[in-house]
């Protein structure tokens, strides 16, 4: 393979990560009416988690902190909430890969479950602290996030070849 193609694959590789984190961010904040908002799955973080089990090379700890604080601005949440969340999750996954060298769908499913659920406690774990709030209604989120991260995933492998 010469530099020109692998160059070329480089780009395009960044080219399909940006935008598959512009479409999520635009599923995060579709209006929903009122009963069904709170089944809203967490695409962002499910996109941010899928690339950083596949993609390790361009979406890293950097990312998920600034996909995290555009999370914070874009669901109006307190600065620096779903971004210290975010960051949680990077450090999970990157720990686990140390361990788990192939990633079967089974074993991605289970790792991105349990990645959503640290994303969620440590939510919860924040806003508890800093407004003394629990919000009961984002674990249907994040069990709907669970169920559906099997569609997200073959998506984005379908995308990432």
């Amino acid at each position: 393979m010469d530099k020109s193609s692998l160059t070329s694959s480089s780009a395009s590789t960044v080219v399909v990560i940006m935008a598959s984190f512009m479409i999520a961010s635009a599923i995060n904040v579709y209006p929903f009416n009122i009963s069904t908002a709170s089944m809203r799955p967490m695409a962002l973080i499910m996109v941010l988690i899928f690339w950083l089990m596949f993609q390790p090379r361009y979406v890293g700890v950097f990312v998920a902190f600034l996909i995290g604080l555009s999370a914070d601005l874009l669901l109006d949440t307190r600065l620096g909430q779903q971004a210290f969340a975010a960051v949680m999750v990077a450090f999970v996954i990157k720990l686990s890969s140390i361990y788990l060298k192939q990633l079967t769908p089974i074993t991605a499913w289970i790792l991105a479950s349990l990645s959503l659920f640290v994303f969620q406690l440590s939510l919860w774990i924040l806003q508890y602290i800093g407004q003394n709030i629990f919000v009961s209604n984002s674990a249907i989120a994040m069990l709907v996030s669970i169920a559906t991260w099997p569609l997200v995933y073959l998506v984005l492998q379908y995308v990432n070849r």
